[in-house]
């Protein structure tokens, strides 16, 4: 579809404002972009091949080209003024600019809509969304589904506007969106959702929903009038039901997975729930399930010499308990939170009330290993307390510790601990 207007503006510069400027970029807009923060990581943004100049303005500054105009420190409204679509960040949403731009109908997602037309599934929770995301989309590509798939920018997809703009530009049959907890009220209003799967609510983002209660009304909001699957004991199913226009509870599946662990027989139960009612037929649903694998980052198993190795992103409480429940580990390998996600330490609670021998704190999101050493200090852990600031110095612990049953390398960094799982992939093939 060849769009008229071809200027967006994008208010906001975190994970999903530099992953939507790319996305536009990619579909041929013209951007300009802002943020207030001056001190932005513009690493992220795919400005490959483009001739910019640099403006300096002292506190703030710009950058500017043919197809964007970027300015960090201040936001320039005549320059949203002549954007026929903006984008904002999804944490902007329900605030005053962005009320003011939904009665005008200027959000991306009021101007271009194809992907509120076609049948769309949601996928949120704390932990195993993404998981879930791949395990239904394969399900659904192997019953000769076309599937557009996407959402979350924390899940490692391209961004919610991403899937706006791919879904402009081909024929799908399914639209399948991992909603981050954080986003539900703007994904409510961006997509229409036609079935919404619930992975399980947990002890994370807590800075942003204050308590697990605030937690429940946003997801109350966002199951309104909708087709909704819950695991059958999940906490607050009554005021789901009482809100939901259909409801049907999921379990644990009982056939053969390649993947570890009780966490994902619940995130195939949903998977299989929704794949079912959906008329997949259930060798279809079998198979693809059983052929699964584990997805980049998450939670995998290797061998090195006698140690079972596992390699995966647990940065909550709730989603590293749910492993440590799973066996015993020697070693309990742990990359470190940003510094203002002091939530996120809780991680170093569960793993001290497991005791292991050895807990390794390595840079995962920021390097901040003595904000967890104190943390280890405090909690009068008792074992050995060992930092690792490199990844070779990772897998030298590796190697010290693999004549031991297992070990467990986790925690914050999705791209550090990515990097992790794919040396220790490669040192395991080669002993093989």
């Amino acid at each position: 579809m060849v769009l008229f207007f071809m200027k967006a503006a994008v208010i906001g510069l975190g994970v999903e404002g530099k992953k939507a400027v790319n996305s536009l970029l990619k579909h041929g807009w013209e951007v300009y972009a802002s943020d207030l923060n001056s001190n932005v990581d513009l690493s992220d943004l795919e400005l490959g091949g483009i001739s910019l100049n640099f403006l300096d303005g002292g506190e703030s500054f710009s950058i500017v080209s043919d197809s964007i105009t970027l300015d960090l420190g201040f936001t320039n409204s005549e320059l949203i003024d002549e954007c026929d679509a903006i984008a904002i960040s999804p944490s902007m949403f329900g605030g005053s600019f962005a009320n003011k731009l939904l009665s005008e109908g200027n959000l991306l997602s009021d101007v271009v809509t194809n992907h509120k037309r076609m049948f769309t599934i949601g996928i949120t929770g704390t932990n195993g969304k993404t998981t879930t995301v791949h395990m239904l989309k394969s399900i659904l590509e192997n019953a000769g589904k076309k599937v557009l798939v996407g959402g979350n920018g924390g899940g490692g997809f391209s961004g919610y506007y991403d899937l706006m703009l791919e879904a402009e530009n081909g024929e799908y049959d399914i639209l399948l969106v991992e909603v981050c907890d954080m986003t539900l009220d703007f994904c409510r209003y961006a997509f229409d959702f036609d079935m919404i799967g619930l992975t399980n609510i947990g002890n994370d983002h807590m800075d942003v929903h204050k308590t697990i209660a605030n937690y429940k009304d946003s997801l109350v909001r966002f199951f309104d009038g909708k087709e909704i699957f819950t695991a059958f004991n999940q906490d607050f199913n009554s005021n789901f039901k009482e809100v939901a226009k259909k409801h049907i509870s999921y379990f644990e599946y009982q056939d053969s997975l390649k993947v570890f662990g009780k966490f994902n027989k619940l995130n195939a139960g949903l998977a299989m729930a929704i794949a079912g009612e959906l008329k997949v037929p259930k060798d279809i649903i079998r198979q693809s399930l059983y052929d699964f694998e584990a997805v980049s980052g998450r939670l995998d198993v290797y061998k090195i010499n006698d140690a079972l190795v596992y390699v995966g992103k647990t940065d909550n409480s709730d989603a590293l308990k749910s492993v440590l429940t799973e066996r015993d580990f020697y070693a309990i390998f742990i990359g470190t939170p940003r510094s203002h996600e002091t939530h996120r330490l809780e991680i170093i609670d569960e793993a001290v009330k497991y005791n292991p021998e050895v807990i390794v704190v390595f840079p995962g999101l920021d390097d901040n290993l003595d904000l967890a050493i104190y943390r280890l200090n405090y909690l009068r852990y008792r074992g050995r307390v060992l930092t690792a600031t490199s990844l070779d110095d990772i897998i030298a612990l590796v190697a010290e510790f693999s004549h031991e049953e297992a070990m467990l390398i986790g925690g914050n960094g999705q791209e550090a601990i990515i990097n992790i799982q794919e040396r220790i992939k490669l040192i395991s093939e080669k002993l093989q």
